[in-house]
């Protein structure tokens, strides 16, 4: 009876201190390893996020400027060829922005240029018929039911937040398009040696240059960059500060671009 009972007793009994601590530490080791694998994976969605919004936004900010720059210059001829005139749809009008000059007849580009950020602005002109798919830089086209002249302004700004904007103005009212945009930058591809054959540019210059040497009727593409933010680089110091891109676009009233 003695020896079934100690039997009895070595069978119930239960784990030993020694093996509830092991028991415990593996399981920490294996809730730590779980923990890690979805904090990675938690960084890596926010990463992937961040950088989907930064190409959505790299996309967007040159897909609005190319659509403009691309229409400067243009005006309807509806009925007969010479209904209209260049110099008649774009009219001398006001400067674009303080310190610069007037708009003169039939001028489509305009802009000024600055060394540092948030650098420089671009406007651009074209008038529009109602329903001719024209868009201004809201993206919208003229509905209005008349030919409209829009004058459209791309440069970087503060918001009322102090965060940096790419901005388009269009006829005065401004527009907030892309966010995390520090600097544009644009150089105007210019035809300067009128003794060349064809219509091809042949050399760079930014606002500056191409008001000192009068070429802003010769421009014939804008070369943009664009300045971003790197959203990866406050977690990783390792990626660079800014993201840069740039994109020559060509003026479809002129020809011959040489990038």
């Amino acid at each position: 009876m003695r020896i079934g009972h100690r039997a009895a007793s070595r069978g119930d009994r239960g784990f030993t201190l020694i093996e509830l601590m092991i028991a415990l530490l593996i399981g920490v080791f294996l809730l730590g390893a779980l923990l890690t694998i979805v904090q990675t994976n938690r960084t890596v969605f926010g990463d992937q996020n961040k950088m989907a919004q930064l190409q959505d936004g790299e996309r967007m900010a040159m897909t609005m400027m190319a659509d403009v720059i691309q229409s400067a210059g243009y005006f309807p001829q509806p009925y007969q060829p010479y209904n209209n005139t260049l110099t008649g749809a774009l009219i001398a009008a006001p400067p674009f922005a303080a310190g610069a000059a007037p708009f003169i007849a039939g001028q489509a580009f305009d802009g000024t240029y600055s060394a540092g950020a948030p650098g420089d602005a671009i406007a651009v002109r074209y008038m529009t018929a109602s329903g001719d798919n024209i868009l201004n830089c809201t993206g919208l086209p003229n509905q209005s039911g008349a030919n409209v002249l829009y004058i459209n302004i791309f440069q970087v700004q503060q918001d009322a937040q102090g965060n940096w904007q790419l901005t388009c103005t269009v006829n005065g009212v401004q527009y907030n398009l892309v966010s995390g945009v520090t600097n544009l930058s644009v150089l105007y591809g210019v035809k300067q040696n009128a003794g060349t054959p064809g219509n091809s540019v042949d050399t760079y210059m930014n606002a500056q240059q191409v008001t000192a040497l009068n070429l802003w009727s010769s421009v014939i593409s804008a070369m943009v960059q664009l300045t971003f933010n790197n959203p990866m680089y406050a977690s990783n110091l390792t990626q660079p500060q800014y993201i840069y891109v740039q994109r020559v676009i060509s003026v479809m009233a002129q020809s011959g671009p040489m990038e």
